[in-house]
């Protein structure tokens, strides 16, 4: 039993634990990490849409050289001119929009609603990480425990085959028996080599996840602080906070919020532009002109074609998809948290049905042994007791896997699996820190972080 006891017996003193490897995928997971870059680029939008309350300057310089040659008929010369000048001037233009249709109100909360599905998003995206970093971290226990059973199925039919072998030299058993052995022990090598293989395979998805190679994990236990007693109850939590819910909220509002944008552009515009301007050989030599002005603009749009009708119809259109979308996904939280609770009291019914088969089959094995060294059993017999105890052993292994994965993802169901509600002892992500960095910045290209 000392296989099966892996996953749920005591920890060594240096192992990594379950927690602990939770803690270094949210570290250090490359997913994760391009998510919270993306949330970071979002932030940006609101500093976008804030441009338009602000003002717009621009400076301009020119300079050349010109030269005019005038010929008056019937003067003999004396009305010609020849002008050369190097015109040359600079000036500034600023340009304050007052009025554009609310387009710069709505798009600020538009980018708000954006920064906020994001973030929602970025939630989503950790409870999925940690969710596969759980999973694989009992999948690497699971796949150990199971080798270590298969080669020591392996060392017990070895000895089997060589007991019968004994007993074939003094007349015991027939070739039938030793064959009989020699098939099992072939194919116990074989699912050795399967095993060996699945674990491997488990290894690559571990480092793959968590971004370290695994070394002396700990047992996992379910996630049951964090559960509730009653699917009900799950159910609940889950369309109160799952975070991809949220979002597709947050989304409905980016799209009805495009919708007020596109309508502005059917709106009066009113701006001011102010401009200054020095200029030097404008129209005669050595002349200095400096000319400034403050012109107030009003456009009101007649008719653009119908570009503005059809993208407000598109917009709404578009608006209308993201609420549908907003009601699948409630759909489907609802169902993954009633399959996940389902998996999860499976799991639990599993584990203590493959107790009672493991304790039946060591008893029967026990028993066919006794029988078979007084002849009231085969050596078939005894290798089909042995190899439904390791089936049992391999059923247990795998079912208290399940109980904890199950647990995880209930927890994901639900929209709590994240490194708050787990309490793991990493340095928590704040998005709002870098989106209170950004929000209102008028100038600078550096990020925050010095890039």
């Amino acid at each position: 039993m000392t296989s099966v006891l892996v996953l749920m017996g005591a920890s060594g003193v240096s192992a990594e634990t379950l927690e602990s490897a939770l803690a270094r995928a949210y570290g250090n997971n490359p997913s994760l990490n391009a998510q919270r870059a993306n949330v970071r680029a979002t932030d940006e939008n609101v500093a976008r849409a804030k441009s338009g309350y602000r003002p717009q300057v621009n400076a301009s310089a020119d300079a050349g050289r010109s030269f005019t040659d005038i010929h008056r008929p019937g003067t003999g010369g004396r009305g010609d001119t020849t002008e050369r000048l190097s015109p040359r001037g600079f000036g500034v233009e600023i340009d304050q929009s007052i009025f554009n249709g609310f387009r710069t109100v709505n798009s600020v909360r538009q980018a708000e609603s954006s920064v906020l599905g994001a973030r929602e998003t970025l939630n989503n995206n950790e409870q999925n990480t940690l969710f596969d970093s759980a999973t694989a971290y009992m999948n690497v226990l699971r796949d150990t425990a199971i080798l270590d059973l298969q080669r020591n199925n392996v060392e017990v039919l070895d000895e089997q085959l060589r007991q019968t072998r004994d007993r074939f030299n003094v007349g015991e058993v027939t070739r039938t028996d030793v064959a009989q052995a020699e098939s099992r022990l072939a194919a116990a090598r074989s699912q050795v080599s399967v095993a060996e293989s699945n674990l491997r395979t488990s290894i690559a998805q571990y480092r793959q996840v968590i971004g370290v190679e695994p070394r002396q994990l700990a047992p996992g236990r379910p996630l049951d602080r964090v559960l509730p007693k009653s699917v009900d109850a799950a159910l609940k939590v889950a369309l109160n906070e799952h975070p991809a819910i949220k979002a597709s909220q947050h989304g409905v509002d980016v799209a009805e919020l495009q919708v007020r944008i596109e309508q502005g552009a059917l709106a009066p515009q009113v701006g001011v532009r102010g401009t200054v301007a020095q200029r030097y050989d404008s129209q005669i030599g050595g002349d200095n002109i400096l000319s400034a002005s403050v012109v107030a603009q009003l456009t009101v749009p007649i008719y653009d074609g119908g570009v503005a009708y059809a993208t407000t119809r598109q917009a709404k259109e578009t608006a209308g998809q993201r609420r549908l979308e907003a009601d699948s996904i409630r759909d489907q939280v609802r169902a993954a948290v009633i399959s996940s609770w389902g998996q999860l009291e499976s799991a639990r019914a599993q584990i203590v049905a493959a107790q009672a088969q493991v304790d039946a089959s060591e008893t029967a094995l026990n028993g066919v042994r006794e029988e078979a060294r007084v002849g009231q059993r085969t050596t078939l017999d005894v290798l089909n007791a042995q190899q439904e105890l390791l089936t049992a052993r391999v059923n247990l292994i795998t079912a208290q896997r399940d109980r904890v994965v199950a647990s995880y993802a209930v927890a994901q169901a639900m929209g709590r699996l994240n490194a708050r509600s787990l309490g793991l002892a990493v340095n928590h992500y704040t998005p709002k820190l870098h989106y209170d960095q950004v929000k209102d910045l008028w100038i600078g290209l550096t990020t925050p972080d010095g890039r």
